[in-house]
């Protein structure tokens, strides 16, 4: 599987940079939903 995965990668540079920005995105959005989720006020 991990070999599979490796050789795939090799073969389609764009897929492996596209998973890389998908990554780096979703590592930001957590750090904004969590530093934002200590500032919301209740009614």
């Amino acid at each position: 599987m991990k070999q599979e995965m490796a050789t795939y990668l090799k073969q389609n540079p764009r897929l492996t940079g596209v998973l890389f920005t998908t990554l780096l995105l979703l590592s930001q959005a957590g750090s904004v939903v969590a530093n934002n989720a200590g500032s919301i006020r209740g009614p």
